[in-house]
């Protein structure tokens, strides 16, 4: 098993409220929340240090679908006073370069970012590297800038998500994967375990030495980018990203189990679940949100091994991407998206064909109108209803 994320401090998650976006409340959260970890005295000067942020689109910060910028402009403040020399990036869904990424900084709140002392990713070159101790992903193709750096701070956004439930520490860390790759490694990962594997290997290769959750306002519902803003108040912090989504889970009232990237580091001895867990800090129970809406919850029945079962479950209980034809312009960005190549336009409305979907949500994720739903049938609905 791999060493890494297994000391005893990495058991510890703290936790400090933070009430809103202002500047001087930020910091003192932020002040608060790392002080119990021993605060940033890892960086020392001339480290360079890269912040990956969840940028997915192109959103403005009020939306809740990204990092908030005030979040990250007081985090380079803190490190830059240390001495650092500090990267603030990411990789969303598109093309990886200045072009589209200046967008993305710009919508997201961060064109001002260089008045901390920091600066945004300007390297958009890409490495192939070996990962032979990995689970699934034993090789992969990366953004360069996050290997060029001596520590990575993991800066996520607490949000639902139509394929892994929830998307918090573990699955931010698959911004490291170049936007127009991303799709190769959904057909490599079609199955939610397989591509939860995926990630868990992606984290223990770049080993964030830190992950910071903006759970302030987060996003329920139809996340991870057209759901609704929910306030929490929150800030999370830990040496552990599966300790922190650990914590994470419990805050929106989802179990562990239903999350499959908590669900595999479990299985792998990363994590020992949220009662493992040392919080510090402030206490949380203040911010536990339980009617949080998660939307689908998958049904957990076993029809036994082989590809019967398996179909039975894909196409008859499973959630699955659905449009809203009202909210639809037919702008085409789901059949774009899609991996599977599994959506054509028809009548200037998306068509999606079931036995080819791997239901990776990539078009739910991506739609920017939001009109791509996270759909449960009604039989797995029912039974979901009788068996809760």
């Amino acid at each position: 098993m791999n060493g890494k994320n297994r000391d005893p401090k990495s058991r510890y998650v703290s936790a400090a409220a933070c009430a809103d976006y202002s500047r001087a409340g930020v910091r003192k959260a932020l002040e608060r929340v790392l002080e119990p970890l021993g605060g940033i005295s890892f960086v020392h000067p001339g480290m360079r240090v890269a912040v990956k942020a969840n940028l997915i689109a192109a959103r403005d910060p009020e939306k809740a679908a990204t990092t908030n910028p005030v979040l990250i402009a007081e985090l380079c403040r803190m490190l830059v006073e240390s001495g650092a020399d500090v990267v603030v990036g990411d990789s969303p869904g598109g093309s990886y370069n200045a072009s589209h990424l200046g967008n993305v900084y710009r919508t997201c709140g961060l064109s001002g970012i260089a008045e901390t002392g920091a600066r945004l990713n300007g390297d958009f070159s890409e490495n192939f590297v070996s990962n032979p101790e990995a689970v699934a992903a034993k090789s992969f193709t990366c953004t360069a800038w996050l290997q060029k750096a001596d520590v990575i701070i993991n800066f996520c956004k607490l949000k639902t998500h139509g394929m892994m439930k929830m998307t918090c520490a573990v699955k931010n860390m698959f911004g490291s994967i170049p936007g127009m790759t991303k799709p190769e490694y959904h057909m490599r990962f079609p199955e939610r375990e397989k591509f939860a594997d995926m990630l868990i290997d992606l984290n223990e290769y770049f080993h964030p030495v830190l992950n910071l959750v903006d759970a302030v306002d987060c996003m329920e519902g139809n996340g991870p980018t057209a759901g609704t803003k929910r306030h929490i108040g929150l800030i999370l912090a830990g040496s552990s990203p599966y300790e922190v989504d650990e914590v994470s889970a419990h805050l929106i009232g989802l179990e562990g189990g239903e999350v499959p990237t908590i669900a595999a580091a479990r299985k792998r001895g990363l994590s020992g679940g949220f009662a493992a867990v040392r919080l510090t800090g402030d206490a949380i129970d203040p911010f536990v949100t339980p009617d949080f809406k998660t939307d689908i919850r998958e049904i957990g029945i076993d029809f036994g091994a082989g590809r019967a079962g398996r179909f039975l479950m894909n196409s008859v209980f499973a959630a699955r991407p659905r449009v809203c034809a009202r909210e639809c312009i037919g702008c085409g960005v789901c059949r774009n998206v899609c991996p599977a190549k599994a959506i054509t336009i028809r009548g200037g409305k998306p068509q999606i064909d079931r036995s080819v979907c791997i239901r990776c949500f990539c078009c739910q994720e991506f739609c920017p109108k939001g009109a791509m739903k996270v759909h449960q049938t009604w039989l797995g609905s029912m039974i979901h209803r009788a068996v809760r």
